[in-house]
């Protein structure tokens, strides 16, 4: 089936935006306007320019405000801010409510959802072995403004999920109490990504490490949701996207 081709509002023109900028157009897509990371009214934005999608990846600060934006002027969207999510319930109201449209992941590297799957998997097994203590580490830039990455929050998510004595994650708490998982967060340079997943116990220690070595498999992932969600009505992650794609 032949894609449709996306023409691009990108909203956030650091290195991510400008990774979605070239794997866009090496992908035969186009940029129809490109915004810094700042709030503002997109609606004159998108009469303007009449792009079809809009990639929003900018600030915990602006992200909320530019998503209310662009859900007002009828654009769907991809989303990849992270350190906003406490507004995730209106958002996803809002986005319901004007049946608009809203693709929305911490991490959109298909090897990183092939982590969240395989760290699934694991923590339903540990949750049977409580002599296994579990930890997630993540190292990113220095620019990096949330603490502690959405993508390690999800990793934490989904292993309080699947190991009954785990209720809550905690920051840079290495003795959490039983009931907790540490996510120990580190800021170094020029580092595109890094998250770790251990289970230790006194014998042996077991790891799921996944290392970006560019930012350019996110930008694949986010450009492969932009196509798939172009047509669609609704509030969409990356597992519906790689469940559909596994369908075929």
């Amino acid at each position: 089936m032949k894609t449709e081709k996306l023409r691009i509002l990108l909203i956030g023109y650091g290195k991510m935006g400008k990774a979605i900028e070239t794997v866009a157009k090496s992908n035969g897509h186009s940029i129809s306007a490109i915004i810094s990371d700042k709030q503002m009214d997109l609606s004159h934005i998108c009469k303007a320019y009449q792009p079809n999608i809009a990639f929003e990846f900018t600030s915990p600060e602006s992200a909320v405000y530019n998503l209310e934006s662009l859900i007002d002027a009828g654009i769907p969207i991809v989303c990849g801010s992270t350190g906003w999510l406490h507004n995730w319930g209106s958002i996803s109201e809002k986005v319901k409510n004007a049946n608009g449209t809203l693709f929305y992941a911490s991490n959109f590297s298909l090897g990183m959802n092939l982590m969240f799957y395989l760290t699934q998997v694991a923590g339903k097994f540990m949750s049977e072995l409580p002599e296994y203590e579990v930890e997630v580490e993540e190292i990113h830039h220095l620019e990096k403004k949330d603490v502690p990455s959405g993508t390690a929050i999800t990793l934490a998510e989904k292993l309080i999920k699947a190991i009954k004595r785990k209720e809550k994650w905690v920051l840079n708490q290495p003795a959490a109490a039983e009931n907790e998982i540490n996510i120990s967060a580190l800021r170094e340079p020029e580092v595109p990504g890094t998250h770790l997943v251990s289970f230790s116990s006194s014998v042996d220690t077991i790891e799921i490490t996944h290392t970006a070595h560019s930012r350019m498999g996110f930008a694949t992932g986010a450009i492969k949701a932009g196509e798939w969600v172009l047509g669609k009505k609704g509030v969409f992650s990356m597992e519906d996207m790689l469940h559909d794609a596994f369908k075929q």
